[in-house]
């Protein structure tokens, strides 16, 4: 096992760890019930691009492209060893 397998095992554990805890941090979309009463049309919802849920939502996409290559890395290096 060469040293840099073990770094990008390294990576796509915390890669992981981190997309899972960025993911559970993320509120639900229950938009259904909103819309009926009234209440999708908030002040929080016009800003939804500057609050905390669009903030994770990018990480989200960061953290799971990271963990993409990782595993693409980590393959090749496995392929060609």
């Amino acid at each position: 096992m060469g040293i840099f397998e073990i770094i990008l095992g390294a990576v796509l554990i915390i890669m992981s760890i981190a997309i899972i805890i960025v993911i559970i941090l993320q509120e639900g979309n229950q938009q259904g019930v909103g819309v009926v009463t009234g209440g999708a049309d908030t002040f929080f919802s016009k800003n939804k691009a500057r609050s905390i849920d669009a903030f994770l939502s990018r990480w989200t996409k960061v953290f799971a492209i990271v963990f993409v290559l990782a595993v693409i890395g980590l393959n090749a290096l496995s392929f060609f060893k």
